[in-house]
């Protein structure tokens, strides 16, 4: 099973570094020195990790084979996946993989029907639950504990508590619902919420 463990950010210096938005809760083991990592989109071939700084607050990579500015560029916004066991679950009980939640049914905490998970998206920012509706139409929403206080993996079912006219907003492109303008690079650290004032959920996980 794959897992987006990072998104690559901007370069940093000259000599091949970049700084990256962490995705997952083990960066000091999924993305350590020597890790093998494949790529979306992909490359002809998987980066490997040849070194790892933290800089002023912030995660920096090299890989190798990746020498200059210009090579570091070229891979912004580059999502980085590792290869897992499919049986690991994540130890933060508050974080869940996209295949744990994906087919999960939505329901309003009244018990009304919103449809169900179709994949779960990762836009810089935070992550989106993509809910196809009964009536074909699809809402993008924000998968924070404000809006999405609970998912229950054993009733197959995520309770939400939608802000007035999320769920009216079937349809709404992707690239503008949830998520940041700004490079992570700029933007708040991994793990923090934008465009809530609730805990962003981990799904630990990327568009696998």
């Amino acid at each position: 099973m794959q897992l987006v463990v990072a998104r690559i950010g901007r370069a940093h210096g000259i000599k091949g570094e970049v700084t990256v938005e962490v995705r997952t809760d083990e960066p000091e083991s999924r993305l350590a020195p020597g890790a093998v990592l494949a790529t979306d989109p992909p490359r002809p071939r998987p980066l490997i990790i040849e070194r790892g700084r933290v800089h002023s607050g912030r995660l920096l990579l090299r890989f190798e084979g990746v020498r200059d500015r210009d090579a570091a560029e070229a891979l912004r916004n580059t999502l980085l996946i590792a290869e897992i066991d499919p049986d690991e679950q994540p130890e933060d009980p508050d974080e869940f993989y996209d295949h744990q939640l994906v087919d999960l049914d939505v329901v309003t905490r009244d018990g009304t029907d919103v449809g169900r998970i179709e994949e779960v998206a990762h836009p810089p920012g935070q992550d989106l639950l993509v809910v196809k509706r009964e009536d074909g139409g699809e809402v993008l929403i924000p998968f924070v504990t404000e809006i999405v206080p609970e998912v229950d993996l054993a009733a197959q079912r995520i309770v939400v508590d939608p802000p007035p006219g999320l769920l009216d907003e079937a349809g709404t492109e992707r690239t503008g619902t949830g998520a940041s303008a700004n490079d992570p690079a700029e933007g708040p650290e991994s793990g923090a919420s934008t465009g809530s004032s609730a805990p962003e959920r981990d799904t630990g996980d990327g568009p696998r």
